[in-house]
């Protein structure tokens, strides 16, 4: 347990290609998407999801009962589930994340806020999307307020890493992929009440940029089009994980 209490650093994680998952719901999916290595639960939670510590069970993975001292360690949640699983990391290359019949990637270019990158990822796959792709110096996906504000779906759609947008945009364009990039003043509006106006045909991938500053003018630059959201009231801006849902359910890109 001691090793698996580490992986609360990111360091730990890299090293041990492992990291935390906690609450039922996620350790579900991460056990569906087998990746799951070990299993840790305290009494009071073996009593009610039995049927977890069954499935866990039924396809090899370690069992280790703990104590509620113990989950707390483990967990980072005011009132801990006493449920969490190591699992392997699940991001994969690039190359094996924007597939060639790819039709809606969203793309988050240093997003420092990982309640917004889980909120993002979970967006993106109710709308349909294909891919999430996380650019630069973005928070790490497998960070655990991440993996819980993605609600389970960082195990429903391939996650990539990219060192430069310049890299991730190539791949995209090989793919024949139109690139969006969100702004506050763009050469298209994006107009809610008519969601596919103005918009190009799919397949599209959305680029979202950092809370605090946007995307650099450089990556807006690089886009096929940049796209505005109106803002009707006194708002200054939309939060990110609103702007990416509005975004994502626009209309633009294929979903199956």
């Amino acid at each position: 347990m001691v090793a698996a209490v580490k992986l609360h650093r990111g360091a730990a994680r890299r090293k041990s290609g492992t990291f935390l998952v906690e609450g039922v719901n996620a350790v579900t999916e991460a056990l569906a998407a087998g990746l799951v290595e070990e299993l840790f639960i305290t009494d009071s939670a073996v009593e009610r999801y039995d049927d977890l510590v069954a499935a866990a069970a039924s396809v090899g993975v370690r069992v280790d009962r703990v104590t509620e001292r113990a989950a707390e360690r483990l967990g980072e949640t005011t009132t801990p589930p006493g449920v969490v699983a190591v699992a392997r990391l699940i991001d994969v290359p690039l190359d094996r994340a924007i597939r060639p019949e790819a039709g809606l990637v969203a793309v988050l270019v240093e997003i420092a806020e990982p309640g917004n990158a889980g909120t993002i990822i979970r967006t993106a796959d109710a709308a349909g999307a294909d891919a999430v792709i996380l650019v630069g110096d973005s928070v790490d996906p497998h960070n655990g307020k991440c993996v819980r504000a993605s609600a389970g779906s960082l195990f429903h759609l391939p996650i990539a890493r990219a060192a430069g947008f310049d890299e991730a945009a190539a791949l995209l364009r090989e793919r024949g992929l139109t690139i969006l990039a969100t702004t506050i003043d763009g050469d298209l509006t994006l107009d809610p009440t008519q969601p596919r106006s103005g918009l190009p045909e799919a397949p599209v991938a959305w680029v979202f940029g950092n809370e605090a500053h946007g995307l650099s003018a450089e990556v807006a630059a690089a886009a096929d089009h940049r796209v505005g959201i109106p803002i009707r009231g006194r708002a200054e801006s939309l939060n990110v994980a609103a702007a990416a849902a509005v975004c994502l359910y626009s209309g633009a890109g294929v979903v199956r």
